[in-house]
């Protein structure tokens, strides 16, 4: 099941908010966000659902064996195992095929070439998972002794298939004891229909334009042999954007979702395009997943030691690959790596120093490279890319630009309300007009929000199969 489907939002979100708020006792309640959990997951995967009570069933036990034994060899082995099974399933499911086709390319070998279906949020309940059992050994959190208040954290249907990347010590307390006002109710509905606007109304229309630049990512061979350098960087910059609203779209669902549950869940996304820095831009953009990494993984001995390019540079291989099963992916997390590397040997002062206009171009030039190389899960479709952003590309810029003109006022949009466009208008207006402007800004948002779901849910009325970008990763 999905968010932005009429079904998720006028039959199972309404039935089981009702069954929610009557429940009487927090127990109670519990227990109706993990059946419906549990029916939003099995909706789609099924057999699956077993994956995921089994690797929650891992991690729960590990838990309390890793406190119990904490700092001691037995503790130490149970720590590896948990992280054996846990990297083990993902890399099961995720990477088998990946491996067996480079395995493949040395010469004389050729074994089968396992073809698994992905469980979808695979890489999000792994990785809380491991924070979990981490955070167990490090003493960051007591383990949580009831089987079924660990399986709510895991499965929650808010954050289960795209994340955010939720750490089990910011719910731990809200899992007992929680109350959502009617502010928090009337935020989290805001958060929802918001998300699902950014989905149905801009990421899937920036889709289409991106299709019709640079063709469908795993077919764009053909479609790159036309491109130009305005293409080029139109295109790329549109992946950008399409990814960015999709994705945090799916981010504000989530938030807002626990906001009226109770749960307070971290921003995601923070404007990244304001960026002045490449480390500034991964500081705002997936938030949950850079932190993750930077908690988990920098700081990881590597043959015996720390060291800290050489944690910096595996942080940036383990965000590309986590990605996806593909080379494009590790090219693009090493690419940006190498960008934060070279902004670590100037020094943040020296770059904060930089003019701002510099500043924005070179991270929106590097940002916008990225999410084609990002896209091109072809080499030689990426190869094409490449010459045609420097302007050896064969076309002409006919296409490109009636493409452009088609989606000028999308564009334009995207670029307007990937900003702090709307939150710099609410705060002038504030300033200005005091009490009575904020309650004239919250008619005008009811007025709005209202107009958003009317229109998104007639977009989704022709809609047949409409999933987030996230869910393939």
């Amino acid at each position: 099941m999905v968010f932005a489907d009429n079904l998720f939002l006028y039959l199972f979100l309404p039935f089981c908010l009702a069954l929610y708020f009557i429940a009487p006792k927090i127990q109670m309640k519990n227990n109706v966000l993990i059946l419906f959990s549990l029916i939003f997951y099995a909706w789609g995967e099924q057999l699956y659902i077993l994956l995921l009570i089994f690797s929650t069933l891992v991690n729960f036990t590990a838990g309390k064996l890793l406190e119990k034994h904490r700092d001691t060899k037995q503790g130490r082995q149970y720590l590896a195992l948990a992280l054996v099974i846990n990297i083990g399933l993902l890399g099961v499911f995720k990477y088998s095929g990946f491996i067996a086709e480079n395995i493949n390319l040395i010469p004389g070998v050729n074994i089968p070439v396992p073809h698994m279906h992905m469980p979808i949020g695979i890489s999000f309940f792994t990785f809380q998972n491991i924070s979990y059992t981490m955070d167990c050994w490090w003493d960051r959190t007591p383990a949580q002794r009831s089987f079924r208040k660990y399986l709510l954290y895991i499965s929650m249907f808010p954050q289960l298939v795209a994340g955010p990347i939720v750490r089990y010590s910011l719910i731990a307390e809200e899992i007992d004891d929680r109350h959502a006002s009617l502010e928090d109710i009337s935020y989290g509905f805001s958060r929802v229909i918001i998300g699902i606007a950014k989905k149905v109304i801009i990421a899937n229309n920036l889709n289409s334009a991106v299709t019709a630049v640079f063709g469908e990512a795993a077919d764009s061979y053909k479609a790159t042999a036309s491109l130009t350098a305005f293409g080029a960087w139109y295109g790329a910059a549109l992946v950008a954007l399409w990814y960015y609203f999709d994705f945090s779209g799916y981010s504000d669902i989530a938030i807002g979702l626990g906001r009226i549950f109770g749960f307070h869940f971290d921003e995601n996304f923070n404007y990244p395009f304001m960026c002045r820095t490449i480390s500034e831009f991964w500081q705002r953009w997936h938030i949950s997943l850079g932190s993750f990494f930077r908690d988990y993984l920098l700081y990881v001995p590597i043959f015996g030691k720390r060291r800290k390019y050489g944690g910096l540079f595996l942080v940036w291989f383990c965000t590309g690959l986590w990605h996806g099963a593909s080379w494009n992916f590790v090219l693009w997390g090493l690419y940006y790596g190498l960008f934060v590397f070279i902004e670590t040997l100037i020094g943040k002062k020296k770059m904060k120093k930089l003019p701002a206009v510099i500043a924005h171009i070179y991270t929106k030039a590097v940002i916008i490279i990225g999410f084609g190389i990002f896209y091109f899960e072809s080499m030689p479709a990426m190869g094409r890319f490449f010459k045609a952003l420097v302007g050896l590309g064969k076309g002409t810029n006919t296409v490109a630009f009636n493409i452009f003109m088609q989606y000028v006022f999308l564009f334009a949009a995207a670029v307007l309300f990937s900003i702090p466009t709307v939150k710099f208008i609410k705060d002038k207006a504030k300033q200005k007009g005091g009490s009575s402007a904020e309650a004239t800004l919250s008619a005008v948002g009811i007025a709005v929000n209202a107009g958003l779901l009317i229109l998104s849910s007639i977009l989704l009325l022709n809609a047949t199969n409409n999933p987030f970008l996230y869910f393939r990763f």
